[in-house]
């Protein structure tokens, strides 16, 4: 199936003028980190109007962010606040009279409580410690938040004293005594996430009931999981979370359950015990009568297909809601009647949007152009968040059967107008196996009919993701597009979005199946479009992506002119030892290294550095955790030993990703810098 998306992203968005002739300046870098960013969008409880943060960023770059409130109808936002800083986290009183959020007015991030019929914002909490998310029950009158804190204390004030004792103590050796002692970019200083109970009843909150009290568990999960984990029973009395059960097997199992424990504090009880792999995303319907969460079946292994699981708590019966569907979701929201799930999953290159019937399991989907978060859900109306390959990121609403779409949001339109992008669309190919593999190619934003272009070939990383129809502000394939490349994007065996099979089927096979897709797709496309000039073509890949990178180096040497390198892993024996999440490559390769070094060894590519031949740019961060920098530096070293043309770029401040816009653009610079070097004809 080929899918034209340009049109239909661009009919969806109604930014059609962005890319027609009349737009300024090819797509750049330093278009992209000026770009506004909508974020914390939440729909009121009467679904009548929605409330939203924009992050506005001027053209010096200098970045202010504020709250507005808006009917789900469309015309013209309110704007809310106006204070230095920036407001997150966003909730509706349940009367709607009120929001509340997140924002560090007075230096700490504290609870706030805005009245929408007009005044000042009124601080709700005064703890000691930071409140790094918070959820309100379903009457509004309790909060849970989250802080960090030391398990071992008794209570606030005990935790409060301990970072002081850090903060000013003279010696800088960390001690442990169990892994994992460091997590994506940061060392563990002993403190946890956990979650604190406080009532809503107009009085200042200075303390709290830590439901967590003592255990040794991030909760939320961490580094990436928020408030979504965590939800009170509706009928108040308790408080659900994921999280993983204390002990020193953290860093080798996925094993996160879901728990039960009251909002006064104790014993919390494990509701899903039985199952052994990763459990998440409670979520009750708005009658109390189900709970719905999302469940993984294989320990270990977390790219495993989300099933979505139905729990009855009157009979305490629980099924498997849609078994038969081969996708995997990552949001769960009850429709108003309780008898539906709108859920959102990955699918063919799109984020999309489906309806699920939780009584006899049917799937429909509802829109499946773009990339697509669910903000809330109405009587009428699925109000959602867009984003495609050529739109950052607004807000929509349509009908509950998928009709009726209106923008409510063009956060950008004065700053999309002054730029155009490159004609992109979906393609497919015969891959491993005969079966069938998709892709995106995008053409250089000043494309000219007859003429060839080189190529920017982004592999991405995961290796379970996808490069879809969305947008980035890291790897952004349009920024390629706008510096004269054709864009080829690869969902190789083992992306997402295409069945669990699809997806398992890199386990085991890290050099196997995805190469021979990468290397069919590569030739199909050239062959299908022939501006596409197959002999000035440069790959570039991070994390998983990095690896491929490597991995090319060594068993497909002359496939091109360049290779760029971001976060790459060298030599799969040390990096079992250095990251920290092993349940990843004792998954991966069939467990621990000492238990499978065949394994290893075979899709290992500092094997095959007697091969290594192409010029290479080598970028990494120092802080970067999960494939530490010495593998970076290591593939520099070979390369430079020998006489093969390497550039390094290390960034001390920055993880896995680049996260400074300024760190950004010259890691911009120096990649478009690379390619124009070895692609670019005289």
């Amino acid at each position: 199936m080929k899918k034209t998306a340009l049109i239909l992203a661009l009919a969806a968005s109604g930014m059609m003028t962005s890319v027609n002739a009349q737009a300024a300046e090819p797509f750049k870098v330093q278009d992209l980190v000026k770009l506004n960013k909508l974020h914390s969008a939440t729909l009121a409880n009467s679904g009548d109007k929605v409330v939203y943060a924009v992050k506005n960023i001027d053209s010096n770059g200098d970045a202010s962010s504020d709250l507005y409130i808006q009917s789900v109808n469309g015309g013209d936002a309110k704007k809310l606040t106006s204070v230095a800083g920036t407001e997150h986290s966003v909730a509706f009183a349940a009367d709607d009279k009120s929001i509340y959020f997140l924002a560090a007015r007075d230096g700490s991030s504290q609870l706030y409580q805005l009245a929408l019929d007009g005044g000042e914002a009124q601080k709700v909490s005064n703890l000691p410690l930071d409140v790094e998310g918070f959820k309100l029950s379903q009457d509004g009158s309790q909060v849970v938040m989250n802080m960090r804190v030391f398990p071992d204390c008794k209570d606030i004030k005990c935790s409060v004293e301990r970072f002081d004792e850090l903060e000013n103590q003279t010696t800088t050796g960390r001690e442990y005594k169990q892994l994992m002692v460091r997590h994506w970019d940061t060392w563990s200083d002993h403190s946890r996430s956990h979650l604190f109970v406080a009532k809503l009843n107009g009085e200042l909150i200075t303390d709290a009931i830590d439901v967590t009290q003592g255990l040794d568990t991030e909760t939320p999960p961490l580094p990436f999981s928020g408030m979504e984990e965590v939800t009170f029973t509706p009928d108040g009395k308790h408080v659900v979370y994921s999280a993983k059960a204390p002990g020193k097997d953290q860093s080798w199992i996925t094993n996160y359950d879901l728990w039960q424990v009251p909002v006064t504090g104790g014993d919390a009880v494990n509701l899903t015990e039985d199952n052994k792999a990763w459990d998440s995303h409670p979520t009750y319907s708005g009658d109390g009568r189900y709970l719905a969460y999302l469940a993984m079946s294989k320990p270990g292994f977390e790219a495993d297909r989300q099933r979505i699981m139905l729990r009855d708590t009157v009979t305490g019966q629980e099924k498997e809601v849609a078994p038969l569907w081969d996708r995997s979701p990552h949001s769960l929201t009850f429709s108003k009647d309780n008898r539906t799930l709108y859920v959102t999953a990955q699918d063919v290159g799109q984020v999309s949007i489906f309806e699920v019937n939780t009584q006899f399991g049917d799937v429909k989907p509802l829109f499946n152009d773009g990339s697509n978060s669910i903000v809330g859900v109405s009587q009428d109306k699925i109000i959602y968040s867009h984003k495609s390959l050529v739109e950052p990121g607004d807000l929509y609403t349509m009908s509950l059967d998928g009709q009726a779409k209106q923008r409510l949001t063009e956060i950008n339109k004065d700053k999309l107008a002054k730029v155009k992008f490159g004609e992109f669309e979906q393609f497919s190919f015969k891959g491993w196996n005969n079966e069938e593999v998709y892709g995106y190619w995008i053409k250089p934003t000043d494309y000219k009919a007859g003429k060839q272009y080189p190529i920017a070939f982004l592999v991405h990383g995961g290796p379970q993701g996808s490069f879809g129809n969305s947008f980035s502000s890291r790897w952004n394939p349009q920024l390629w597009a706008g510096a004269g490349y054709g864009v080829v994007m690869i969902d190789f065996h083992g992306s997402t979005g295409y069945g669990q099979a699809f997806t398992d089927s890199i386990s085991k096979d890290w050099g196997g199946k995805p190469l021979e897709d990468l290397q069919k797709g590569l030739a199909a496309v050239t062959k299908q479009q022939k501006w596409l000039d197959g002999d000035r073509a440069c790959a570039l890949g991070g994390s998983y992506g990095g690896y491929m990178m490597n991995w090319i180096q060594g068993n497909w040497s002359d496939g091109f002119s360049c290779l760029v390198n971001h976060a790459g892993l060298f030599d799969m024996r040390s990096m079992y030892y250095v990251t920290e999440e092993l349940w990843f490559p004792e998954y991966e390769f069939g467990g621990a290294y000492e238990d499978n070094k065949e394994l290893y060894e075979k899709f290992n590519p500092v094997n095959y550095v007697e091969n290594w031949k192409t010029p290479m740019l080598v970028i990494h961060g120092e802080k970067d955790f999960r494939v530490p920098y010495g593998q970076g530096l290591a593939a520099f070293t070979y390369m430079q030993r020998n006489n093969i043309p390497s550039e390094l770029l290390i960034y001390p401040d920055e993880n896995h990703w680049i996260l400074n816009p300024d760190n950004l653009e010259q890691w911009y610079a120096n990649v478009l810098g690379w390619l124009d070097r070895w692609t670019k004809k005289d």
